[in-house]
């Protein structure tokens, strides 16, 4: 009995990986959701032209806009999307292991109801932190698509920031900020609740291997279709206000506040002008998660095996 007691560690002991420390978990988070972004900004590209030509009473051709604009005019703002990723991603998920890691400490576990809440604190925190790339790659994104006499005809991410803070002054990089902390809390609360729930479900019902790439695919996949259907008019509210200009006449911005545009567009255009470009934003979100999640994971899986 007492070498039983005395017996060496198990392999699996002797192989847990040791936790990572906070700067490898922000910089894996932030180098995962660039490589995410770079893949999907295409579907980001379309998502946001679907939505802005609802507002300017247009018709959205993704074919039309590929002859008039060419396919790389897809990849507008990619910069300013990856840049965007630099501070969201890092923050949006180095913050959320923080303090749920945190919150653990003081309150001896882990649930559910502290996901959420740690997932909708963090995402919006985030979201504030990253507004001004964010508005950068809306602009970008869209500006190809304005007429030529509205054009701002941004050179690139520095011309972009330079400008608003000349031209609109400081505040203007927060434009939007309220629908979109809004959104990233609900994306954070969807997430957080539904994707490991998910993998649990596939895992039982398709006998897929948890966390394995299938498994991780189609549970990102369907929390995506969740949180897209629950975001989608926050994302559009963000989109408007972001690329917003002053009455010519009036010098007033036509959208306030977040309460206030997705009245006047349910009013005036019906409720699913909210939701258009749904797809290109659902292939995004999910596309997204996929990719990010997956690069994370590997990034770590490379750096603890380094160690």
């Amino acid at each position: 009995m007492s070498t039983a007691v005395a017996a060496p560690p198990t392999m699996s002991s002797k192989t847990a990986p040791a936790p990572l420390s906070k700067p490898v978990v922000f910089a894996t988070s932030g180098i995962g959701g660039m490589l995410g972004w770079v893949l999907v900004h295409p579907a980001n590209t379309t998502a946001v032209r679907m939505n802005l030509a609802s507002m300017q009473g247009k018709k959205f051709s993704f074919g039309a806009m590929i002859r008039e604009q060419g396919f790389m005019s897809l990849y507008d703002g990619l910069a300013a999307g990856v840049w965007r990723q630099v501070f969201y991603a890092s923050s949006r998920f180095g913050l959320f292991e923080t303090c749920r890691d945190k919150l653990h400490e003081i309150r001896g576990k882990t649930d559910f109801a502290g996901r959420v809440a740690v997932g909708a604190v963090t995402g919006a925190t985030a979201a504030i932190i990253s507004c001004p790339m964010e508005v950068a790659t809306v602009r970008m994104s869209n500006d190809a698509t304005l007429p030529a006499a509205e054009r701002r005809n941004y050179a690139g991410v520095g011309d972009v920031v330079k400008r608003i803070a000349k031209e609109e002054g400081i505040s203007a990089f927060w434009r939007g900020s309220v629908p979109f902390a809004q959104r990233a809390a609900l994306v954070g609360v969807f997430q957080v609740a539904t994707l490991d729930q998910f993998k649990e479900l596939y895992a039982y019902y398709l006998s897929q291997k948890k966390n394995s790439i299938p498994n991780v695919f189609c549970s990102a996949m369907t929390s995506g279709l969740i949180y897209s259907i629950a975001t989608m008019p926050l994302e559009a509210a963000k989109n408007r206000m972001a690329s917003q200009k002053p009455d010519p006449k009036t010098g007033k911005l036509p959208y306030t506040g977040t309460l206030q545009l997705l009245g006047k567009v349910s009013a005036n255009e019906g409720i699913l002008a909210l939701y258009n470009g749904f797809l290109p934003y659902y292939m995004r979100c999910g596309g997204h998660t996929v990719a990010m999640f997956i690069a994370v994971q590997m990034l770590r899986d490379v750096y603890s095996n380094k160690l």
